[in-house]
């Protein structure tokens, strides 16, 4: 008799383990298509960040021309000391290259002679750069910033076949 009521009672405990499990599972799979619905989501959003401002995931490599613009010195935005004073000058060094889709419709007209127009380019540069201190430049310069700099060349030659810029070398110093 003891021998078949502990067979009763664990085939009730297997019973209920298998009820439990079945709506542990079924909870769990919900969440589950959610979080994943989320990260999906999350990865889009990240995908379209990557490939804002400067996307080159379209643009082959064979139709890449690169504009060395050269060596920029600019001065940064003083800081503002604790008791009201303005901080020592500081200057931001870096070597600037332009990424050009040849393809593009209009790099005849305007990608084609790029090099008559570096002073208009680094103008550009000067007025992004120069509007930020030496803390928001960081030691190398943020992204944001690469962003602001790629969107006012893009705004000067009115056109977006400048796709991304290349920042090397930066030093910053007073």
């Amino acid at each position: 008799m003891k021998k078949n009521l502990l067979s009763v009672l664990i085939l009730v405990l297997l019973i209920v383990n298998i009820a439990l499990s079945a709506v542990m599972m079924i909870s769990v799979v919900g969440t589950n298509k959610k979080t994943a619905a989320m990260i999906d989501s999350v990865v889009a959003v990240m995908n379209l960040e990557l490939y804002g401002p400067g996307s080159s995931a379209d643009v082959p490599l064979a139709d890449v021309y690169v504009h060395d613009v050269g060596t920029l010195t600019i001065a940064l935005a003083p800081t503002v000391n604790e008791d009201g004073t303005s901080g020592k000058s500081v200057y931001i060094v870096f070597d600037l290259s332009l990424q050009i889709n040849t393809k593009h419709e209009d790099y005849a007209a305007l990608g084609a002679n790029i090099g008559e127009k570096d002073s208009l380019i680094k103008d550009a540069v000067t007025r992004v750069v120069s509007s930020h201190t030496a803390a928001e430049c960081g030691p190398d310069l943020d992204e944001g910033i690469r962003d602001e700099i790629l969107r006012a060349l893009q705004d000067l030659f009115q056109s977006k076949f400048i796709f991304k810029i290349a920042i090397s070398g930066v030093k910053i110093g007073s």
